[in-house]
């Protein structure tokens, strides 16, 4: 089955105007199928980038740089005159799986007009002890980014680079910056549909590509391995299955990678697949729904 496993997909786009701009299905040891929509251009990613930064916090740890056990202040110790009370225990892992326990909240496409936003996120009250309450927000993933160029004197774009962008021949790609210079993280990472298919083909391959181990396998297990509880979200079902590392687990024992807008990335383990969609549209929901009917249900 190649191209027909799209069809109806496709029908559904534009019956339905769903506002994809284009589909990409890896299935292993099979050829990848995709139908474009609109021009294939680099589109913000909103915060699927979350994941890159995930993993690029696996590749430090497996660098020796860090640990997910680290506090965050162990890494940028002249922030304590400012931490919030409490802030002081809250570790990368936390930070990573959104229960940190701050009050902070912040997006990318959200202006700040702190001097530093990473100030403003270390003193911004505990509302919860760390680790006791999943309450997603882009702080956490911008404060990682901040330590990963702390611990490797580049930023996390500079970092990424050689060890991820390259080896998927990801060239030369747009991530957003602070005023400070330092990459949003959390969002604003863009990338065509098939380039962000092979970041989605690499996770489905537990980091391999071309015969080489570009991420740690056993980091790419943990990322769905170490969940924590999402049950409580009050903003859709899609979201209730659980929250890991930089990851949202969903129906059917897949994984997915998700933006704003219709930005998503469906993993099967399982079924040995990995579908990839951008697009523009304010029914998120009812995308994903198809994307898991007429796609990764026929994989």
């Amino acid at each position: 089955m190649g191209v027909e496993l799209l069809e109806d997909f496709v029908r559904a786009e534009r019956d339905r105007a769903l506002g994809v701009h284009g589909i990409c299905v890896h299935r292993a040891g099979r050829p990848p199928v995709e139908h474009r929509f609109r021009a294939a251009e680099r589109v913000n990613l909103y915060s699927v980038a979350k994941t890159f930064t995930s993993v690029a916090v696996g590749l430090a740890e497996a660098e020796g740089r860090l640990s997910l056990d680290d506090r965050l202040l162990d890494h940028l110790p002249e922030l304590r005159p400012i931490a919030a009370d409490g802030f002081a225990d809250v570790t990368l892992r936390q930070l990573l799986t959104m229960t940190s326990g701050t009050s902070h909240r912040w997006f990318a496409d959200e202006r700040t007009t702190a001097a530093d936003l990473l100030h403003e996120i270390v003193a911004a009250p505990l509302v919860a002890a760390p680790g006791a309450r999943f309450a997603y927000t882009g702080s956490g993933p911008y404060a990682l980014g901040r330590v990963i160029a702390r611990v490797t004197g580049g930023d996390l774009r500079s970092y990424l680079l050689p060890r991820l962008f390259a080896p998927l021949d990801l060239h030369d790609p747009v991530w957003h910056t602070c005023p400070l210079g330092h990459p949003f993280a959390e969002s604003d990472l863009f990338l065509r549909t098939d380039e962000l298919a092979r970041f989605a083909r690499l996770l489905l391959q537990e980091g391999r590509w071309n015969g080489r181990q570009v991420l740690p396998a056993e980091y790419v297990r943990r990322m769905t391995g170490e969940r924590v509880d999402t049950s409580a979200v009050a903003y859709g079902e899609p979201y209730t299955h659980g929250y890991g590392l930089g990851v949202w687990l969903d129906r059917a024992g897949t994984y997915r990678l998700d933006g704003r807008y219709g930005q998503y990335v469906v993993v099967s383990p399982e079924r040995r697949a990995a579908v990839t969609v951008t697009a523009h549209t304010e029914r998120d929901e009812e995308l994903l729904t198809a994307i898991h009917e007429l796609v990764v249900a026929r994989c």
